[in-house]
């Protein structure tokens, strides 16, 4: 068994593993009437995104109508709020599977609405055999890296995380022919970076280059929302790891995302969100094991808003 001290799971291919982490990357390698042989099946989805890719064999994900099949080449995307109900396809001897389990920027946002989703789970096809390579590739790069044991090795496994996601983002056929401008990237950056600062248009067009009309046309052109929309998403995706990962008080994590009025904060959250910021912590599967003061929150801030 591995288990630490406390009596918890260390082996997150087994169950009971708590997955309360930022990033932990595998590969699950399941032969018919092995230990692993088993379905996965978490009904209240995790904390969380997983994504994940067939490397050998099949794996059967879903029952019913909604059931489908991955074979090598094939990315799935679990959502936090996604159910996981999957297992080696029954007509398989075996399926392999490369995974990486990640809380993301704040800034990724919008590399993670795949478009082709089943039960809210994203798909990807990969048909280039040079394409498969490198992205099994990369998934290898970020699992080792994570687990080289530098003091820098998770922030260097979470940018290769963010390659892999953009990677999928251009291997996306709707997104093929329609890549994002680069002053766009930037100012999403630049605006992560300051998710607590009332930035304002005119600021964020005179750090890309560009005339505020330009930038707002360009920005909800390629985004799809306006920049002050857009904002608020990151705002709240980041409000709600916060919520989720510390025990700081809600003022604290509305003061952390840019809103110096809880009350207003707690108003949008709602709307965004459907419930409170207390009833959104206290009824979030995983609850952070330990508590965090304020400098914890605000370090966790710099690190889904600020690492590039």
């Amino acid at each position: 068994m591995h288990l630490d001290d406390n009596g918890q799971q260390l082996d997150p291919l087994l169950p009971g593993y708590s997955f309360n982490v930022y990033l932990v990357a595998g590969m699950t390698p399941i032969i018919e009437n092995g230990p692993l042989d088993f379905f996965i099946d978490r009904n209240k989805g995790m904390s969380g995104f997983i994504i994940n890719m067939t490397v050998k064999g099949q794996g059967k994900v879903f029952d019913g109508e909604e059931a489908f099949i991955t074979e090598p080449g094939d990315l799935l995307l679990f959502p936090p709020d996604a159910v996981h109900y999957y297992g080696r396809a029954p007509q398989s001897a075996n399926w392999y599977h490369r995974w990486v389990y990640f809380r993301p920027r704040a800034y990724w946002a919008n590399w993670l609405k795949w478009r082709h989703q089943v039960n809210k789970v994203g798909r990807l096809t990969l048909s280039d055999k040079a394409v498969i390579n490198e992205f099994d590739d990369l998934f290898q790069q970020i699992e080792q890296t994570h687990k080289a044991g530098r003091r820098s090795s998770e922030d260097l496994a979470i940018n290769l995380l963010e390659r892999l996601l953009i990677r999928c983002f251009e291997e996306t056929p709707e997104n093929r022919s329609k890549p994002i401008d680069l002053r766009i990237e930037e100012a999403c950056q630049y605006l992560s970076r300051n998710l607590a600062e009332e930035v304002n248009l005119d600021d964020v067009a005179r750090h890309v280059c560009l005339s505020p009309s330009r930038l707002a046309h360009l920005f909800r052109e390629q985004m799809g929302v306006n920049i002050l929309r857009w904002r608020e998403d990151q705002r709240i995706i980041l409000a709600k790891h916060l919520l989720q990962s510390t025990c700081s008080p809600i003022a604290k994590v509305a003061g952390l995302v840019g809103y110096d009025d809880q009350m207003y904060f707690s108003r949008v959250f709602r709307k965004r969100v459907g419930t409170s910021p207390s009833i959104f912590r206290k009824t979030s599967e995983g609850s952070p094991v330990q508590c965090v003061d304020a400098v914890g929150a605000d370090s966790f801030a710099d690190f889904l808003g600020s690492q590039n």
